[in-house]
């Protein structure tokens, strides 16, 4: 065979190849990117709070709205903020044996760390949202989506400092669930900052089986004695979006007035755009809940049918106050925000 001739099917050879293999790659994203191509995966998702819980809807919204993008077969797990149920459920969701698991990590490292233990035993993928569980993740993987807790309580209480006009010496209420280990960090955070500033903070401790929060009016006592025993509080910070949307019954039933108090907190909701627009509410922590509901149930999707890494994905998105709160008004409506 001439030296030309041996060249021309060597030449075919590699563009024979080359085609053979381009072709074998377009089909990888191809089939990948198909419409449902998480619809063989089975999710068990921790929605958090009860059906029809404020913060949990738009979780819950942002989970469904993955589940109707991707096609898994996703089972909605609503705990009523109770960390003890919480743990149960997830020993529950483990003995299933699915093939990922997106947890609340409200429970903490050492109730979750034997559970996520067996989890990995068994091959099942795991995200966390809303609270982090490092000493979990670093010992069996997985990832989290939510705000970074102490951080963002520290941020919000520098915030409060500055837009409430305080001055040390001044006094400020805030609720929390200071006695767990993971959730409360973000409410000491919030304290640890108006303390450095110099103001006095009193600490309300909210009940561990997030009673409040499922059902907001139990914390009228509490906060109206705080109130009528301390006339001279400049601010309230509140743990959660049940709480500060339900901001006017309080204020009310301590015979306050809107802008008396400089209320704060966390979250967005229908009933917080309200207390904007009414003059109750003056400044919120936004985290992005949607986010935490669609993103777990995408990286668990991602982890299964296509191997790739957990995410790890900071919400925290910065302030809402009675200058900004219209931009995200409509979607907060729409349980979306």
């Amino acid at each position: 065979m001439s030296i030309a001739m041996r060249t021309t099917v060597l030449r075919s050879t590699v563009v024979a190849a080359a085609t053979a293999l381009a072709a074998a790659i377009s089909t990888l994203p191809a089939q990948a990117l198909d419409a449902q191509w998480c619809k063989d995966v089975h999710i068990r998702f921790f929605v958090g709070g009860a059906e029809g819980d404020a913060f949990g809807t738009i979780v819950y919204n942002g989970a469904k709205q993955a589940a109707a993008d991707l096609g898994p077969k996703v089972d909605y797990i609503f705990s009523q903020w109770d960390v003890e149920k919480m743990v149960q459920q997830l020993r529950e969701a483990v003995a299933v044996k699915p093939n990922g698991i997106a947890m609340m990590g409200h429970p903490g490292d050492a109730s979750i760390m034997p559970l996520a233990e067996q989890a990995h035993k068994d091959g099942i993928k795991m995200m966390y949202q809303n609270v982090p569980v490092p000493k979990v993740v670093e010992a069996f993987g997985g990832g989290y989506v939510g705000a970074q807790q102490e951080q963002q309580g520290r941020a919000l209480g520098a915030e409060a400092f500055k837009l409430a006009g305080l001055k040390a010496g001044d006094k400020a209420i805030m609720i929390g669930p200071f006695e767990n280990e993971a959730r409360g960090a973000r409410e000491r955070g919030t304290v640890a900052a108006l303390k450095e500033a110099g103001v006095e903070v009193i600490q309300l401790s909210s009940p561990p089986s997030g009673e409040w929060a499922s059902d907001p009016n139990l914390a009228i006592p509490v906060i109206t004695a705080a109130l009528l025993n301390n006339p001279d509080v400049k601010a309230v910070g509140y743990p959660g979006g049940q709480m500060l949307g339900n901001v006017p019954t309080y204020m009310q039933a301590a015979g306050r007035k809107p802008g008396d108090i400089f209320n704060f907190g966390f979250d967005t909701s229908p009933q917080i755009v309200e207390g904007f627009k009414g003059g109750w509410v003056q400044l919120t922590a936004d985290q992005q809940p949607f986010l935490q509901g669609y993103l777990p149930i995408l990286s668990l999707c991602q982890q299964v049918v296509l191997g790739l890494a957990p995410m790890n994905v900071d919400t925290g998105a910065g302030f809402v106050t009675p200058q900004n709160y219209e931009i995200v008004a409509e979607l907060a409506k729409q349980a979306l925000r």
